[in-house]
């Protein structure tokens, strides 16, 4: 049985050095104990092939977090992440197959050259704010800024909520003492944009969930395109500017933003392996005691995958062998029955926002030192607090097409 004295995988020493807190808690095995934010610990599974038996083994593992909520205190900033809801990460068996069909046939009506060039138009808008300025917050202006605009054209957002949702799904993932508040305010709005849709359907992503053969009702469709939402912006954003990141600082990439060998897909699949944006997630509970990778797990305990840790054992090629057989095995999307069903999606619009970025402003440096760029804490995701780079001011952008 796991024991020993839990890791804390919140604040500034966890968000500066991830890999080092994985590195000492692989002290006891495949499974070690963490602490999410003061007062609630859980299990972290950072083996590979353990994180790939949990993750498919609905039998043995439940979704549904009810009995473990019970014993969280009610004010806790965890339970924004994990406290149950009618959705499809909370559900099993058929319910859990009802939501998912709605999510994945209404983003598979999504298509991809569409999407592509609402990502470019995109793109260019927010170039516009900032290319004549030679200066620029990738993070800020940019990597959280694309993914909303375009999620708004998705689902019908009115431009006036997106300064809302932004704060809704960032309060929530950081597990503070606002998450709750932010939460709460996320799904306001989402309750306001479901009542407008059911009075007047559009061709959007909120019409197709309430028009979905699932029958969601009022709670439940706002249930799912909230988790559509913030399992998509925030991982979006972090993904882009891991990416960016990593083409800025690695001298395998010197000179990519200006036609090198190495591409922004190569620069993602990279992140995913060894920067996730999502580090530690898919909340499982135990149906019964039991033995798993030798450690004794009790019936309702809270285990979490380290997509990151995981990932660490089981890297692809790199270099001249990137992208051959194998470089998608990383857990990143998670796998099994919950594994993210937007991966397409999230791929086209960060590969398509890079790529607009570098191929206007080619000889984007660092505006500082990397040892000084800070990431945002907290225990679920990775993700830069800011990304500062220099260019040379571009007279004008041509207009979105």
């Amino acid at each position: 049985m796991t024991t020993g004295v839990p890791l804390a995988l919140y604040g500034p020493d966890f968000a500066a050095d991830p890999a080092g807190h994985y590195e000492r808690l692989r002290a006891h095995g495949p499974i070690g104990p963490v602490e999410l934010v003061p007062g609630i610990e859980a299990l972290l599974v950072l083996d590979y092939q353990a994180a790939l038996d949990l993750l498919r083994d609905a039998d043995s593992f439940s979704k549904d977090p009810r009995a473990w909520q019970a014993t969280v205190p009610p004010d806790s900033p965890i339970l924004p992440m994990l406290a149950y809801r009618p959705t499809a990460l909370f559900s099993d068996g058929e319910t859990h197959a009802r939501y998912r069909a709605a999510i994945t046939d209404s983003l598979g009506m999504i298509e991809p050259h569409v999407l592509q060039k609402q990502v470019a138009r995109a793109a260019r808008l927010l170039l516009r704010d900032f290319a004549g300025t030679g200066r620029a917050d990738l993070v800020a202006q940019y990597a959280r800024q694309l993914p909303l605009r375009v999620f708004n054209i998705w689902f019908g957002v009115p431009d006036e909520d997106s300064d809302r949702l932004v704060a809704g799904m960032a309060g929530m993932i950081n597990s503070t003492k606002d998450a709750a508040a932010a939460y709460a305010d996320l799904v306001a709005v989402v309750t306001r944009l479901v009542a407008e849709r059911r009075a007047a359907p559009g061709r959007d992503l909120t019409s197709w969930f309430l028009a979905h053969p699932a029958g969601l009702d009022n709670d439940e469709a706002i249930r799912q395109i909230t988790l559509t939402m913030s399992a998509g912006h925030e991982p979006s954003t972090a993904l882009i500017g891991n990416a960016l990141l990593r083409m800025l600082t690695d001298p395998r990439y010197a000179g990519s933003l200006y036609g090198g060998a190495m591409t922004a897909h190569e620069a993602i699949n990279e992140v995913l392996w060894e920067d996730p944006p999502f580090a530690n997630f898919s909340a499982h509970y135990p149906r019964r005691d039991m033995e798993f990778h030798g450690h004794r797990l009790r019936k309702d305990q809270l285990i979490l995958v380290s997509y990151a840790a995981a990932n660490r054992q089981s890297r692809p090629p790199t270099g001249d062998d990137l992208g051959r057989a194998g470089e998608n095995a990383h857990l990143a999307w998670a796998a099994g029955p919950h594994g993210c069903p937007a991966r397409q999606p999230a791929l086209l619009i960060a590969i398509t926002a890079i790529e607009q970025l570098t191929s206007h402003l080619s000889d984007m440096e660092l505006a500082t030192d990397p040892s000084e760029l800070r990431y945002r804490p907290g225990p679920f995701h990775r993700a830069l607090a800011q990304l500062p780079v220099r260019f040379t001011p571009l007279a004008s952008v041509p207009e979105p097409s």
